[in-house]
């Protein structure tokens, strides 16, 4: 009779435990990130010299490098840049912050994003679905600081990465499409990211998410991003706010938006010069 008991105390036990398990270990805290960009010159720059390349390289510095910050707990992150000075003007680059990263808020388990971008003067709020990317794994590794990271490649559409950026090639590619926009074809960038399932969230710097584990470099187009410096925070919960002033508006109308102003700075401009 004793015996019996042992076994059914044991088997309610093991029936408990298999409602109720133990909770997964929450990893949560900051992951600092350097950002690379190599400078493009273009036809352009074949007439160049190298001292006049290696000048605007300098000017250009605090657009070719950054620094970010990503907080995340195990659904939310937030991705910032980190102020940084012109070492030769002293001062911001404001024409380059037209077109950079705003505060950028992701929630994984809802697929959401939430990013904060000022276009001269006017703030929006930029509020839409994440893009999925379609990842395909490798097993190649490597050690990136402490941690062992794998490979993983996607080809990811460009207006998707840089949907908040601006180019003059883009205006135009966009103008010459006309009635035959459904015809073009979308440029698409081919991304290299390295993830460790040793920190098993499914987040990243940027647009990328979606590998299981914290996306620690990644590689897109003329830009790599790596983390540098990783803090596991063990105390209460780090709780993360989206962004909440400015006009709402989706990536699609914020982007549409953009090249609908600075098409018409450049007629204007243009306009201007047949005046005179």
């Amino acid at each position: 009779m004793k015996t019996l008991f042992i076994k059914l105390t044991l088997f309610v036990s093991l029936i408990l435990l298999a409602l109720n398990p133990k909770p997964t270990k929450e990893f949560q805290g900051k992951a600092v990130y350097i950002s690379k960009s190599k400078m493009q010159l273009g036809s352009w720059g074949a007439r160049l010299s190298e001292a006049q390349k290696k000048q605007i390289a300098a000017r250009l510095k605090n657009r070719l490098e950054k620094t970010y910050i990503l907080t995340f707990n195990q659904e939310e992150s937030m991705f910032l840049e980190k102020e940084k000075i012109d070492a030769i003007s002293g001062a911001t680059d404001s024409w380059g912050g037209y077109f950079s990263r705003g505060d950028q808020y992701k929630n994984i388990k809802e697929a959401k994003l939430i990013q904060a971008q000022e276009f001269y003067g006017k703030r929006f709020l930029v509020k839409d679905d994440l893009y999925k990317i379609q990842w395909v794994m490798g097993t190649d590794t490597k050690k990136i600081g402490n941690y062992t990271a794998y490979r993983a490649m996607a080809s990811v559409p460009k207006d998707e990465l840089e949907w908040y950026n601006f180019s003059w090639s883009d205006l135009r590619r966009n103008t010459k499409k006309g009635e035959n926009a459904e015809k073009e074809e979308v440029p698409m960038i081919e991304v290299e990211a390295w993830y460790t399932p040793e920190i098993p969230l499914a987040t990243g710097p940027g647009e990328y998410w979606g590998l299981p584990g914290l996306i620690l470099e990644v590689s897109a187009g003329n830009t790599t991003l790596l983390c540098t410096e990783i803090e596991i925070s063990k105390d209460k919960k780090i709780e993360i706010k989206a962004p909440r002033k400015g006009e709402e508006i989706t990536k699609a109308n914020y982007t549409k938006t953009v090249r609908e102003r600075m098409a018409n700075m450049r007629n204007v401009r243009m306009g201007r010069r047949r005046g005179r």
